[in-house]
């Protein structure tokens, strides 16, 4: 058997209470650990670096997407085999990263997801934050060949295919979406496995409507331009459909009382000057896309 260069990839910001006994436990299951210290004001890179792990200096915070796109850099450039991301702030168990990375290991899937809804005993997830989740979770599966639970887990394995073919682009939170529709595109095997997460004390510090919000407007990006006939077209089409409705029924008052009944001929104009753009938008964009595949 051939052994996998695993790589353990944390990204950390202002982590320093957490990442030591993080790397200890790592450096008994993993070949390298990567922190990409994302601009933390605090002493979580000089931890990490004493600790024995890689470290990316991130001179500014560039927000989770920028500093799990270091951590693809990084450990494309250590030529690793499996990468695993997982967060810094205590709620993943380290016990769960052999697990995660097995599907891979074992040569069945390219990318696997740690997903807190496969437990069934695990019923400790906030309310508001499983209810966001799955919303968004939702909204990604309409991209993917086969759905997922748990979109936004950021315990994940890649394998080395993945690793040199995506290069994630999204700055915040969104860039977990981004390399489910990427790889689900390029054709990689997608799988889950159950993890368990903590909860205690709340250690999340990102505000759950500004991340919901980024996350939804990512994923509604990248849905545009993997389908523009469908995003832009077919609510163009309904509004192009009201718009002439509109205007037959303006029309129809019109011969009948010889009066223009503004409010529903404003309503079909508008209508109709929608659907024309939204229309236009769709197959101009659905060309441009086509054209850059091509190449």
């Amino acid at each position: 058997m051939i052994n996998l260069k695993i790589t353990v990839g944390i990204p950390a910001f202002n982590e320093e209470k957490n990442i030591a006994p993080m790397i200890q436990k790592l450096n008994q299951i993993a070949d390298t650990i990567i922190v990409c210290n994302d601009g933390s004001t605090d002493d979580t890179g000089k931890i990490a670096s004493k600790m024995g792990a890689v470290v990316i200096n991130h001179p500014r915070n560039l927000g989770y997407g920028g500093a799990i796109r270091s951590l693809f850099l990084k450990a494309r450039e250590l030529e690793s085999d499996i990468l695993v991301t997982m967060d810094s702030d205590g709620q993943h168990r380290i016990s769960d990263v052999i697990p995660v990375a097995n599907p891979i290991i074992n040569k069945q899937v390219d990318l696997v997801i740690g997903s807190r809804f496969l437990d069934e005993a695990q019923d400790n997830i906030p309310k508001y934050r499983k209810a966001g989740i799955k919303m968004i979770t939702k909204l990604a599966n309409a991209s993917l060949d086969n759905n997922v639970t748990d979109s936004q887990s950021g315990f994940r394995a890649y394998s080395k295919k993945i690793l040199l073919e995506i290069t994630p682009s999204e700055k915040g939170m969104g860039v977990s979406n981004e390399i489910l529709m990427k790889s689900s595109k390029q054709g990689f095997k997608i799988a889950e496995v159950p993890i368990v997460v903590s909860y205690e004390g709340e250690t999340s510090t990102q505000n759950p409507i500004s991340h919901g919000v980024s996350v939804t407007l990512s994923t509604l990006k990248f849905i545009s331009i993997d389908h523009p006939l469908k995003f832009y077209g077919i609510p163009g089409a309904i509004f192009l459909f009201l718009g002439v409705f509109f205007t037959i029924w303006t029309l129809q008052l019109f011969s009948e009382t010889r009066e223009i009944v503004t409010n529903l001929a404003l309503i079909g104009v508008g209508c109709l000057v929608f659907g024309v753009m939204l229309t236009m938008s769709a197959i101009m964009l659905f060309s441009v896309v086509s054209v850059i595949r091509e190449k």
